[in-house]
């Protein structure tokens, strides 16, 4: 089982950076695929980024493509997520999230989006963007 806790999220004004972190339990984190996921207030989850188990395949929503980075440091079991040019649509709770599934089959067709694709859940940093 894995055990995740996401951090960095905060306040901070439109044009601004913040880098969101997930930290993971277990020693199998290089097992798993990650994924940033993000509830604004009264809309349902959306995919935010992934990454593949090794690190060498990222993917992200086209809302944040150019702006957002996700990466994986398997030896500090953490996963980050590097967010430039932020919005005040950015606002919402963000979420980091682990997935067994392994490539070809993360990448394909889009699972990666999928909520039901990942396995275990943190629960959650708060990021708010003012305008």
């Amino acid at each position: 089982q894995v055990q995740l806790v996401e951090s960095g999220g905060g306040l901070v004004q439109a044009g601004g950076s913040l880098r969101l972190s997930c930290a993971a339990s277990g020693r199998t984190f290089s097992s798993y695929a990650m994924g940033w996921f993000r509830r604004a207030p009264g809309k349902e989850r959306e995919f935010v980024a992934a990454i593949s188990r090794t690190g060498a395949r990222t993917y992200y929503a086209d809302s944040v493509k150019g702006r957002f980075t996700i990466s994986k440091d398997n030896a500090e079991n953490t996963v980050y997520l590097q967010m430039n040019s932020l919005k005040p649509e950015d606002t919402a709770v963000y979420y980091c999230a682990a997935s067994k599934t392994s490539e070809p089959y993360f990448g394909a067709s889009g699972r990666y989006r999928l909520v039901y694709v990942y396995d275990y859940w943190g629960p959650g940093t708060q990021v708010t963007v003012s305008s």
